[in-house]
């Protein structure tokens, strides 16, 4: 555990000793909060205005938090392949990878420390995308049920992301090849939603392939433990793919 944790940390480190992390917190956190203040607005100034006198009116939890999680998800999908393009693909590209393989770490460590710092960038991430709506409840009532599933469900998603990234990025030498076909996998995913919900083509298989239909049951607050194992096989199965690579490598020198 120690060894996995040495791993995430210097990992976490060197991901903000460069701009990319921050410029990318930076951007995406600015774009997130600007969103947030115009739903907001859109809320008060319309949604109340035309509601007056009616009692059957949407909650701000209700209105603000799907929109505002629903978006950084999609923001998100194409983010995170930026992220996780040079764990494996710049170590092969620096020809660093077969010093940090013929170490006394396992491959089991390594992939999951690196995936560690993964999990480390998206609760930051998270944590301060899910402030904004905090922020509200100085001046009213907020679902906390709706933003903690909201937020689990996020964190379940990018963490799912990560996960692909990180395998799709021990394919290959070049960042930007893995940067490429990571989001080119994120995107046939949101591709397989949106053709399971087409009209006349509605395909439950392709609904359950998609991360972002198990990820939509938690923005509206409803945690299915289904949806929970789904995200587990889906990180589990990529990661276990990572090792065999590594293994694979470590076994042809």
């Amino acid at each position: 555990m120690k060894a996995i944790w040495a791993i995430a940390s210097t990992e976490f480190r060197r991901m903000f000793l460069s701009p990319l992390a921050w410029s990318i917190l930076a951007v995406v956190q600015f774009i997130l909060a600007w969103m947030f203040l115009l739903g907001l607005n859109e809320y008060t100034v319309q949604t109340q205005a035309i509601a007056v006198g009616t009692e059957d009116i949407a909650g701000i939890s209700e209105a603000l938090i799907p929109f505002l999680f629903s978006t950084a998800a999609s923001i998100m999908l194409v983010v995170m392949p930026l992220i996780t393009m040079r764990l494996f693909a710049e170590e092969r590209m620096n020809q660093t990878l077969t010093l940090l393989t013929s170490s006394p770490l396992s491959n089991t460590q390594i992939v999951l420390g690196k995936y560690v710092s993964l999990l480390l960038f998206v609760l930051l991430f998270v944590g301060l995308l899910a402030l904004m709506p905090v922020s509200l409840s100085l001046s009213t009532q907020l679902d906390w049920g709706q933003l903690a599933a909201a937020a689990l469900g996020l964190t379940l998603l990018l963490a799912a992301f990560a996960a692909a990234g990180l395998f799709l990025s021990a394919l290959t030498r070049q960042p930007v090849i893995a940067a490429v076909t990571t989001f080119g996998f994120l995107l046939l995913l949101e591709v397989f939603y949106q053709s399971g919900h087409s009209q006349g083509a509605s395909s439950e298989l392709f609904i359950y392939l998609s991360a972002f239909g198990h990820f939509l049951s938690f923005v509206g607050g409803m945690f299915d433990s289904s949806d929970l194992i789904y995200y587990v096989l889906f990180i589990g199965g990529f990661l276990v793919l990572t090792i065999r690579k590594l293994d694979n490598d470590r076994l042809q020198g």
